[in-house]
């Protein structure tokens, strides 16, 4: 079976990091010290990328690190869940001028006010996405890269975060050239694993031939329902937890050990990242979670996202 096939191993890390993070999860942090790139991804719309990208990169800021986030969905989801609705209509200036037009990538860069950079989209980013073919036969999958991801991180960014399209597109294969570490949501619902099945089969196995690709974690988002009862949450839930291959990619906020004890009411945990009203009206304000509620208790598990990418695993709770 795909899932069962596809995913590949990381080496340990072995750097431990005291973390300060009133939202963290843990007292330390394992890293590895590199800058790294990390796409936020999935073949199937509805799982809160967006959302997910957004507070990953304001929670890596908020542990001091430099970080840019790139907008590649034309939807502008992102872009514009940060205020950024001006830069996504005027197409003067866009992400394309630097595939094709030499222009420096810091010139379509924005501070965001939350402490990180935004690379936005816009609403030419269709159009763009059809020159690529055009206007670089030789690697059109290598763009963002060569002209942006390479000269920036690591010397300017620390870490790198991209939103990437629901659809397999040069877009998403530039997203993941250039990351090679990923990140994929899932939401509850009938298509959910099927949409993770589509990401391994049509997007990360085709790419393994040629390069390394990572997933770093694979992350139930949007959940709202009990898991002591068969319910979308749950099953969900259950085909992650029950994959022995898929263990050291669940988050330990997603990660259940012991459904008779959940069964029986003795755990009655909500795990996932949770549907809550801060998250919903936080994209209504134009803001991160963090700067919208900071008491929200979703902020662990973005928290502990962070820290995944710091690390390049999942760090167990010990």
């Amino acid at each position: 079976m795909i899932l069962l096939n596809s995913m590949s191993g990381s080496d340990s890390k072995n750097s431990i990091d005291r973390t300060n993070s009133p939202n963290s999860p843990y007292d330390s942090v394992q890293t590895d010290g590199n800058s790294r790139a990390v796409s936020v991804c999935m073949l199937k719309g509805g799982v809160g990328k967006s959302t997910i990208a957004v507070n990953l990169a304001r929670q890596l800021a908020a542990h001091e690190h430099d970080v840019l986030l790139i907008d590649l969905d034309p939807n502008g989801h992102a872009s514009v869940g940060l205020g950024f609705d001006d830069q996504y209509h005027n197409t003067e200036e866009t992400i394309g001028d630097v595939f094709f037009n030499d222009a420096d990538p810091t010139s379509v860069v924005y501070d965001t006010s939350y402490e990180f950079d935004i690379l936005p989209s816009s609403e030419d980013l269709e159009q763009v996405e059809r020159e690529i073919v055009v206007g670089d036969v030789f690697q059109p999958s290598a763009l963002l890269k060569r002209e942006v991801v390479d000269p920036l991180l690591g010397d300017t960014y620390d870490y790198i975060v991209t939103d990437s399209p629901a659809y397999r597109s040069r877009l998403t294969d530039n997203a993941l050239v250039a990351t090679a570490n990923l990140v994929l949501p899932l939401a509850p619902g009938n298509e959910a694993m099927a949409g993770l099945e589509r990401t391994i089969e049509r997007q990360i196995s085709p790419l393994r031939q040629h390069m390394d690709v990572d997933v770093l974690s694979l992350v139930p988002n949007m959940l709202s329902g009990r898991i002591d009862q068969q319910t979308q949450d749950r099953q969900l839930l259950e085909r992650l937890n029950s994959h022995d291959n898929l263990q050291d990619r669940i988050p330990n906020f997603a990660r259940i050990t012991d459904w008779e004890a959940v069964d029986a009411g003795d755990l009655k945990p909500s795990p996932g990242i949770r549907d809550r009203t801060s998250i919903t009206k936080a994209y209504g304000e134009r803001k991160p979670l963090l700067d919208y509620d900071p008491d929200c208790d979703q902020l662990q598990c973005f928290d502990e996202l962070a820290h995944i990418v710091e690390a390049g695993e999942v760090v167990r709770h010990v």
